[in-house]
């Protein structure tokens, strides 16, 4: 009880919390490793062998040394303390993550070092330093266990060497694919000591170099460990290192080591911040400083030597897939490498937070998580000599597959790059090259090539800018390289061997004496008193430090005024935290319109993230409590920045700005450490029992716990806890409401955190079982989310588009939502598949169902039926139906030469699917074969839990509510196959035609040129390069022979793939001597909203685009006898404001979003029908042997009127601009009237009316043709057109299109000269 009460009042300002030591339990002796077991039995029910029967027999393919023992945590002090409880499986489990290793005096035993962290349930974490060494077996019963288990094993390899020669090879290919990720398997050498002598004799399992209890020494691993609250690897690394000195040196340490153990855990404090502290090791003092409160937070890892690892460039691309929340595997022998990295990654993150499953070093029984359908930062320890194609993953759809020991990764198909990237890793390159180091990262091998090491370092000096930097020494800068070498060679004996041997045979090693020289002399210089290994750590401080202000910099101007944007709409935290599901915390679309057009790809899917979604929450809880450390930094950050430079509008440019910070915050550390705040108590002699704990060199000694269990209870800086902890609880009585707050607060932050980390304890498959259904809940969850969103921002664009508010996405951000789409499904295909084929899931899945329905069809000798249903089509007259088959759409994605991936095919496939509206329909069937899905998944999948799958559907299939354009928008380059169809009224007129028809199809990507049409057949196919969304059809004959006229009433065009069908109205005579005498006529087209019996949630209908005018409006506009129901002038002015509004609208839309601008000048609506109805507003059409009067004939004879005056001289008296203005108007009207093409009177009016507001000219034809004197003729007293108010307000009206670049479709302009 004691220690909990020591512990518990001081333990926040304590260094370190515990001390540990992991090794072999002597009383239990050789236990083989359960976890190992565990391991082996799951990996045997993945492949569908029967489990229990791996998990009964021995193991006898290994050599016992190569096995894997249980360890045990031998000894922990203190016993518990009430911040943080220790958790002993999840330590044990840590520190020696393959188990005991066994060694003999051959082989090599140098001590390692490697790190971990343990997050607990409530997000915070602990961090655990190791070391590693051998120490030498004398219990007889373990050396004994140990030979009667060689004794087996040669046995047994004997016996199978004697059955089959080639018993080696068969071995080795019986063990598991996945088996190279059974590191728990084996252990690895250093990478300093695998001599080729050692691997030639290790691969021979059975040539009698076993182990002999006579004639060989035995060695066990065992762990020393220090867990401390805060990442202090260096401090740790330099206590740990000299408390194993002094176990293996030839005298005893100045004190007991209990003496030392109890200073660190009791009387060395954390540093406060923004001070450094030193405190006394068994040898030396060891330094540590913590940054200051506006600092960026404490990072004590390498971040040099990630660089070196990986290379600039590489370090970027792995960041941006961490920054966009992608599955992350990193992969080395090295535990300490795969802590550095991932450590270097998460801390570059700043202002934001890893918000996934993080586990730096995944030990080989938490496998099973690879399967996480979560995004992930995992480390995985990779086995001597396996290479990566061995390495069987379970989904590779979205992993960032980083190698670390071959400085290589493999990224995900299709992803964003950072904004500015090329500039940002110049700036990263620039600050590692003053710090004398490679940006391509350094060759840090693990063979110990001692020539080939010293001349890549003899390349590196010689480039000169670094040689000033190496050969001032008083910098203490030696390339990182060249002490790279020298730590490989000092303290190897093998090496040093290699180099005496070297010497004797002439070779020069003079390079390396040299260096070696020079770092003593360094040594004995030591700059400013202070040792080479602390010159070398502030080095490196500086360096972390100022890589990470440079990438902090790029945050900081990317999202230097997201405060902005920011949506506080809650009054209290209770009730923003009870409705935090249903709000929106922030304004994507305006926060991405505001941003440069570089940055959108990356930013569009960087908004959508955990992590930026985690740090907006905890802005807006920052009104209501203490701003969280990491985001009261970057706001300070921000708010200096402002400071400095006064933000002009001119922000939005994406031109690259450096960091300015890098001087002053290395300043700041370089302070600190130069300069020492504070010095813990000295170690002293405890109040201990003599004779315990004596030392015998080269064993960890027994330690006296009752010594270690408490700490001293007058200690000044745990007096410094309390006092904080009295002046909390004064506070406290005021806050009694928050109590709920802090309650609802804790159930929201458990459930963001969801399934950040794997217990580390208990590993039953129950707990496997139960740790999956999470996930399950998981998936289901975020699908609901997805599609919820998917629905609320589409459905909130149409609302805008039928006048409700205002949009709120744009075509990147929908494309960005559907990417997140297309990566969920491929997670959850990937959740607990059985065995894995390509890199796509879902693709995979698909091909298998395909292989099966055609070998059925193949038996049937008839189509594929099933699922072959027919989609009606409203009025689509003339179109039969296109067949609904999931083979069919999986064959036009495998027929798409552009695209090379099965990833890629998958993602094809679901915008395919989604774009017809059958998403759900088609993974409904595909899951419907049920025999295909038990073979392929385990029982624990996403896919098999029937009621989550059904819900999961559900949410897919209210996508259908919504119309998406994700397939033809994307894939435009594509070949697809259209039909067209043509549609006479055959009640009015010949259903033949002597002509010759004609079609040319537009959309918005191109046309598909003059398409001849078989007489009389009035339907063809053809394949183009995709159109997009079909805007226009040109409709026309040539009048050729008899029965020449033709009244049509529509025109049908159906894009094969999509299945999406337009309608293109006409309603008009084609011919000479009929209606306005046209031969051709151009149609705006309307999306056909196919209509299925089973629509399922299709309440909401995006509106059709606008039509062609019809037959029935011509006939109401130019009535012959003036029945029927005409406009009014206000209904008239109203609908030309109208129509000029929406063109004003559609520049105002981002440029890949705009649509069809000639729907909005010639469709129903649009310009040219408002001002159509506007010149028939009293126009005189009625005539004696009621033969039609068109407005165009009113154009040419004001032309003609026009003419005549000129020549007369009428107009010499007319000023300049109207004679001008007159000249225009002639030029046009003839240009069109002498056209080759024969478009009638009403299609020459449309264009006149498009060429007049493409070329600004309307607002000057008005007044000519108002004062024109044919006008009294031709219209009535009240007309529009001779209202002199109304005309000049039209003029006004439509000047304001003179600011917008009107751009014709080539349908309509073609072979107009002007």
């Amino acid at each position: 009880m004691s220690a909990n009460m020591s512990g518990s009042g001081s333990a926040p300002c304590r260094f370190a919390h515990y001390f540990v030591i992991c090794g072999i339990d002597n009383e239990t002796g050789l236990e083989p490793d359960a976890l190992a077991a565990l391991y082996l039995w799951l990996e045997a029910d993945r492949q569908g062998r029967d489990p229990e029967a791996v998990a009964a027999g021995e193991n006898f393919d290994q050599s016992p040394l190569k096995r894997t023992f249980k360890s045990k945590v031998l000894a922990h002090y203190p016993k518990n303390i009430e911040c943080s409880p220790f958790d002993q499986d999840a330590v044990n489990m840590l520190c020696m993550p393959k188990g005991l290793s066994f060694r003999t005096q051959r082989d090599s035993r140098t001590p390692q070092f490697h790190s971990f962290l343990i997050t607990r349930e409530d997000g915070s974490r602990t961090y655990g330093f190791v070391h590693t060494y051998y120490e030498e077996v004398t219990s007889p019963q373990i050396c004994s266990a140990m030979q009667t288990l060689h004794q087996m094993y040669q046995a047994e390899h004997n016996a199978s060497a004697h059955n089959c020669t080639s018993s080696s090879s068969s071995s080795s290919s019986s063990s598991s694919s996945m088996d190279s990720l059974a590191s728990s398997l084996d252990e690895v050498e250093s990478p300093s000591s695998t001599s080729s002598s050692q691997g030639g004799r290790r691969s021979s399992g059975c040539s009698g170099e076993g182990y002999d209890s006579v004639r060989d020494t035995l060695y066990v691993s065992k762990a020393m460990c220090l867990i401390t609250p805060m990442p202090f690897m260096h401090a740790c690394k330099r206590f740990l290192s000299q408390v194993h000195r002094a176990v293996i040196s030839h005298q005893p340490p100045p004190l007991p080591l209990e003496s030392y153990i109890y200073n660190i855990l009791y009387e060395v404090p954390l540093p406060p911040p923004g001070r450094s502290l030193k405190f006394h090791g068994v040898y030396e003092p060891v330094l540590c400083q913590r940054p200051g409160v506006g600092e960026l937070p404490l990072a004590d890892f390498p971040l040099s030597e990630a660089f070196q690892l990986l290379g600039v460039e590489n370090l970027v691309q792995i960041f941006t897939c961490v920054l966009l929340e992608m599955q992350i595997l990193l992969y080395s022998q090295d535990y300490q490498r795969l802590m550095v990295v991932a450590e270097g990654i998460t801390t570059l993150l700043f202002p934001f937070q890893w918000q996934h499953v993080y586990v730096p070093i995944l030990p080989a029984s938490l496998l099973h998580f690879l399967d996480a359908p979560v995004p992930y930062l995992m480390g995985l320890q990779s086995k001597e000599g396996t290479d990566r194609s061995k390495l069987e993953l379970p989904q590779e759809a979205n992993l960032c597959f980083v190698d670390i020991d071959n400085h290589c990764i493999e990224l995900p198909e299709e992803f964003p790059q950072f904004p500015n990237k090329t500039e940002f890793i110049q700036e990263l390159s620039e600050v590692l090259l003053s710090f004398g180091l490679s940006p391509d990262g350094g060759n840090t091998s693990s063979e110990p090539a001692v020539s080939l090491q010293t001349s890549m370092l003899e390349k590196e000096l010689k480039s000169t800018s670094l040689s000033e930097l190496v050969d001032d020494r008083r910098n203490g800068n030696l390339g990182g390289e060249a002490l790279d070498v020298l730590e490989l060679l000092q303290g190897n004996p093998t090496l040093e061997r290699l180099q005496a041997l070297a010497k004797r045979t002439g070779v020069k090693v003079a390079r390396l004496e040299a260096l070696a020289a020079g770092r003593k002399a360094l040594g004995e210089e030591g700059v400013g008193g202070r040792s080479p290994a602390e010159e070398e750590e502030l080095r490196n401080a500086k360096l972390n430090v100022q890589l990470r202000e440079v990438f902090a910099a790029r945050f900081a101007t990317m999202f230097a005024d997201y405060e902005s944007f920011v949506i506080q709409n809650s009054p209290d935290l209770e009730s923003w935290l009870t409705n935090r599901e249903q709000m929106h915390n922030f304004d994507k679309a305006s926060f991405l319109s505001d941003q440069p057009e570089p940055y959108l790809p990356f930013l569009s899917h960087f908004i959508e993230t955990q992590m930026f979604a985690t740090f907006i929450d905890n802005k807006i809880m920052s009104q209501w409590e203490e701003k969280e450390p990491l985001l009261r930094v970057f706001d300070g950050r921000i708010e200096k920045a402002r400071l400095y430079n006064v933000r002009a509008p001119s922000l939005r440019s994406s031109v690259y700005q450096k960091c300015t910070f890098l001087k002053e915050s290395a300043q700041a550390i370089e302070q600190r450490l130069r300069k020492i705040d504070h010095t813990a108590i000295h170690p002293h002699l405890l109040d201990m029992k003599i004779g315990q704990g004596k030392y015998q060199q080269g064993f960890f000694p027994k330690l006296q716990a009752d010594v270690l269990a408490s700490g001293p209870t007058n200690n000044k800086w745990s007096n410094r806890t309390c006092s904080t902890q009295r002046r909390v609880d004064r506070h406290r009585p005021q806050n009694d409401h928050l109590v709920l707050d802090n309650e609802l607060k804790e159930k929201y932050m458990q459930e963001a955190r969801n399934l950040r980390q794997p217990k580390l304890s208990d590993l039953s498959p129950a707990v496997i079982a139960q740790t999956n259904w999470k996930f399950v809940e998981g998936l289901l969850k975020e699908c609901k989310m997805k599609t919820k969103r998917m629905l609320v921002e589409k459905m909130g664009r149409e609302a805008v588009e039928l006048g409700h508010g205002e949009a709120n996405i744009t075509g990147l951000e929908e494309n960005t939502l559907i990417a997140s789409l297309c990566d969920l499904l491929e997670r959850i295909w990937s959740h607990g598949l059985q065995v894995k084929q390509g890199k796509s899931a879902l693709w995979s899945h698909l091909l298998h169902y395909q292989a099966r329905e055609e070998k059925n069809e193949q038996l049937s000798e008839s189509p594929v039926s099933n699922g072959q249903e027919k989609r009606k089509i409203e009025s689509s007259v003339g179109l039969s139906a296109l067949p609904v088959s999931l083979i069919q759409d999986m064959r036009h994605i495998q027929n798409m030469g552009e695209i090379k991936t099965d990833v890629g095919r998958a993602r094809a496939w679901i915008r395919l699917s989604l774009e017809k509206k059958l998403l759900s329909q088609h993974l409904k069937q595909l899951l419907s074969n049920q025999a295909l899905t038990k073979k392929l998944y385990k029982r624990y999948a996403f896919l098999r839990c029937e009621e989550e799958k059904e819900q999961f559907l559900f949410h897919l299939l209210s996508l259908n509510a919504v119309d998406y354009f994700c397939f033809t928008s994307v894939f435009t380059t594509i070949m697809i196959p259209y039909r067209a169809v043509i549609i006479p009224i055959k009640k009015l007129s010949n259903a033949m035609t002597t002509s010759n028809p004609w079609l040319c199809v537009s959309g918005e990507l191109g046309d598909s040129g003059i398409l001849q049409i078989t007489k009389n057949v009035l339907e063809m196919t053809f394949d183009r390069q995709n159109l997009g969304k079909l805007t226009t059809v040109q409709l026309g004959h040539d009048n050729s022979g008899l029965l020449a006229k033709w009244l049509v009433d529509c025109v049908m065009v159906r894009n094969e793939i999509t299945g999406h069908t337009y309608k293109f109205p006409c309603g008009r005579w084609l011919g000479k001597g009929v209606d306005d005498g046209s031969l051709e006529r151009v149609l705006i087209g309307e999306f056909v909203i196919p209509s299925s019996d089973d629509d399922g949630g299709r309440g909401s209908r995006t509106p059709p685009l606008q039509r062609s005018p019809s037959q029935i409006r011509r006939i109401s506009i130019t009535s012959l006898t003036g029945r029927g129901s005409k406009p009014t002038t206000v209904q008239i002015q109203e609908s030309i404001g109208e129509a000029v509004n929406n063109i004003i609208k559609h520049f105002h839309k981002p440029e890949k979003e705009r649509g069809s601008l000639t729907v909005l000048l010639c469709g129903e609506g649009g310009l040219v029908w408002a001002l159509e109805q506007f010149f028939h507003h009293g126009f005189r059409s009625a005539r004696i042997f009621q033969k039609n009067v068109f407005v165009w004939d009113f154009f040419e004879r004001a032309v003609a009127f026009v003419e005549n005056a000129d020549q007369i001289g009428d107009l010499q008296e007319t000023p300049e601009p109207l004679s001008l203005n007159s000249e225009s108007f002639c030029r046009y009207v003839n240009a069109i009237n002498s056209m080759p093409r024969n478009i009638g009177k009403d299609g020459k009016f449309q264009l006149l009316v498009c060429l007049g507001a493409r070329d600004r000219l309307l607002p000057q034809w008005l007044p000519l043709l108002a004062e024109c004197s044919i006008i009294t003729r031709m219209y009535e007293e009240n007309a529009l057109l001779r209202d002199k108010l109304t005309v000049s307000s039209l003029i006004a009206v439509l000047e304001t299109l003179h600011d917008f670049p009107i751009t014709l479709e080539s349908s309509l302009t073609k072979s107009v000269e002007l």
